[in-house]
């Protein structure tokens, strides 16, 4: 009995061994651990251990292989912010856009309002005429009458000062042109004539009457009282002035040349020796910026032929101021 017992426990521990050894094995290879049972008495799963071969070393900036089983999980560096890219050009084929109109910055002004223009005439057109003759942009008149060399006098002062060019004369040339020039006088507005007559002398009321006065530089040829027609008329300068007084109308010469002064003088009508009325190219040309050598010039050569149609001799001569 002793001795099957013991070569029992021999055959059992011998096989006991051989399981033990199994196990170690298995646990070597397997890698798992058998736990103890727990509190409750219940055996708890074993736990697996990797004993095969340690892990390689790795220099650390190396990262390790992603396992096979689950993917590392790696949080991603800040993403840094990229510079804005500049605007593309428009492609050749594709127009750019047209620009937005931008609202003027001063609403259009209207146009300036006109003072005078072709056809006007009167004191005022007059001393326009003065003003631009100082200017050299008109040689004629004054006359008064707004006309075809004013309106270009006019077109021409405005193209020079960068002004709309209508010949036309608004606020805007009038004030330009008073801030260039000065006030002409009386004469400037009278230049070439036109100027209104002064009231007849007494003497001239009656007979057939040559009404010559100084003061208006204007003769009335008069018919008891009732004046026929009225001229603008030149006298002598300083030097050599025309004589005041009552006279007679003594010679008639239709084409007279002056042996004196060696010029022509026709339309001649003498009253005061060798003083006399008569047509002046000179006076036509210059106007009142001349005199005579004290004859009583005329600048309108139809009116004075006409008159020297009408005068007889012996018909009286008025000359006053």
């Amino acid at each position: 009995m002793r001795g099957t017992s013991r070569g029992s426990n021999r055959g059992t521990g011998a096989g006991t061994g051989t399981v033990v050894a199994a196990a170690a094995a298995l646990v070597a290879v397997c890698g798992c651990t058998v736990q103890p049972p727990g509190a409750d008495g219940r055996q708890r799963a074993p736990v697996r251990v990797d004993v095969s071969s340690p892990p390689p070393v790795r220099p650390p900036s190396q990262p390790a292989p992603p396992s096979s089983s689950r993917p590392p999980t790696r949080s991603l560096p800040p993403a840094r912010p990229q510079p804005a890219s500049p605007a593309r050009p428009p492609s050749d084929d594709r127009p750019a856009a047209a620009p937005v109109p931008r609202p003027s910055a001063s609403p259009v002004r209207p146009p300036a309002p006109v003072l005078w223009s072709r056809g006007d005439t009167g004191r005022d057109v007059r001393e326009l005429q003065a003003r631009l003759r100082q200017l050299e942009w008109l040689f004629e008149g004054p006359t008064g009458t707004y006309g075809e060399l004013t309106e270009r006098a006019v077109r021409g002062f405005q193209t020079k000062r960068g002004l709309p060019p209508t010949g036309r004369t608004d606020t805007v040339t009038w004030q330009r042109l008073l801030g260039m020039t000065r006030e002409p006088g009386y004469w400037d507005l009278y230049l070439m004539g036109g100027q209104p007559a002064a009231a007849p002398d007494a003497r001239c009321l009656t007979g057939r009457v040559l009404c010559i006065s100084k003061t208006s530089r204007t003769l009335r040829w008069m018919i008891d009282g009732r004046t026929v027609t009225t001229l603008p008329v030149r006298f002598g300068s300083d030097a050599t002035p025309t004589r005041d007084g009552v006279f007679q109308v003594y010679w008639k010469s239709r084409d007279h040349w002056s042996t004196l002064y060696d010029t022509p003088m026709p339309y001649a009508m003498f009253f005061s020796g060798g003083q006399a009325v008569h047509y002046s190219a000179d006076f036509a040309a210059r106007g009142y910026a001349g005199a005579s050598h004290g004859c009583v010039n005329v600048r309108d050569e139809a009116a004075i032929a006409e008159l020297f149609r009408q005068v007889r001799d012996g018909d009286k001569v008025v000359v006053y101021r």
